[in-house]
């Protein structure tokens, strides 16, 4: 019996439930909603990029990436090349098929010819594929900050199999690289990926330096704009978000405002902070828990919620004088 339908001795319950009713309703649902959207009809297949197709690609890429810790568990060494060159190729040549998609829904949204889609989308494989080698050093680089910062880790391979830090950072230097070469879709896809099996919710375009090391990670947030140094620390519940949204004349949302925290280098951010709006964060500060950041604070700053409550009070005091 598959999908959980009960079957009795009659038969499939089909015909009781009045399928064909529901099927036409959930038809007309979906003309109302795309004519609403102005979108056309899609004889030729699937219009956007399939979040099950990015998930075997960010699967085979995790692999080629790191073969003898992500790959097949029966992989040897002497065999590596081979396995990372063929599971390139078939990754690569998945995600060429997945942006086309993305630059023909784009290019029909925005009223302009489709026939580059195909040219357009090998030129940033290419130059994906190019910057494979730097990713894996950045990784490196996060990967080791964890497992020096966390006295609890054994080795680094215990941090590259086990930590969701390091599987948000995965994504999100992938995520990240697609966001820069213009397909944003996917990138968001890719991400999401990672938050829905971490907690850990980063959006692809936030700039992030080498050595990031998220430690617990469960309900940190880091927003679009955030740019975060080298050797920076968070913490769970970690918040790097905004502190308003900017309307235009109509109403509407401003997008791609930087809006969100510089974090610089060396920085720590304790559980539970919250840093809100385009703000700096000097380095080789210091974070307390629960604190309620919406100003900057210059390199070496030690806040608690103590001296953060003290500095919102003086200001009020400020304010009504």
């Amino acid at each position: 019996m598959s999908a959980g339908l009960a079957v009795d001795a009659a038969g499939p319950l089909a015909p009781a439930l009045d399928l064909a009713s529901v099927v036409a309703q959930l038809r007309a649902a979906r003309e109302r909603w795309r004519g609403a959207q102005n979108r056309p009809r899609e004889p030729g297949g699937r219009e956007l990029p399939s979040r099950e197709a990015l998930e075997e690609i960010v699967q085979g890429l995790r692999g080629a990436l790191f073969p003898m810790r992500l790959g097949p568990p029966d992989l040897r060494q002497e065999g590596e090349d081979y396995y990372v060159g063929h599971t390139l190729d078939a990754v690569l040549n998945a995600l060429l098929g997945q942006i086309r998609l993305e630059l023909r829904h784009d290019a029909r949204q925005g009223g302009r010819p489709e026939h580059d889609s195909y040219a357009r989308a090998l030129d940033k494989v290419r130059e994906f594929a190019a910057t494979l080698p730097e990713i894996r050093g950045l990784l490196d680089s996060d990967v080791q900050a964890s497992f020096r910062g966390d006295p609890a880790a054994r080795s680094v391979d215990e941090v590259l199999l086990c930590y969701p830090g390091i599987e948000a950072m995965i994504h999100h230097r992938i995520a990240h690289r697609l966001y820069q070469l213009g397909v944003p879709l996917l990138a968001r896809i890719v991400a999401e990926l990672a938050h829905g099996r971490t907690g850990i919710d980063i959006h692809p375009g936030a700039e992030i330096g080498p050595g990031f090391f998220i430690d617990h990670g469960t309900g940190v947030v880091i927003g679009e704009t955030a740019v975060i140094g080298e050797r920076v620390r968070v913490y769970q519940a970690v918040t790097l978000g905004a502190k308003r949204f900017p309307t235009d004349e109509k109403g509407d949302l401003q997008k791609g405002l930087p809006r969100h925290p510089i974090v610089e280098d060396d920085v720590v951010v304790y559980a539970g902070a919250t840093i809100l709006g385009r703000i700096t964060i000097g380095r080789g500060s210091t974070i307390g828990g629960n604190v309620w950041l919406t100003r900057s604070v210059p390199p070496g700053s030690n806040v608690t919620q103590a001296n953060a409550q003290n500095e919102v009070v003086a200001a009020s005091g400020e304010d009504r004088a």
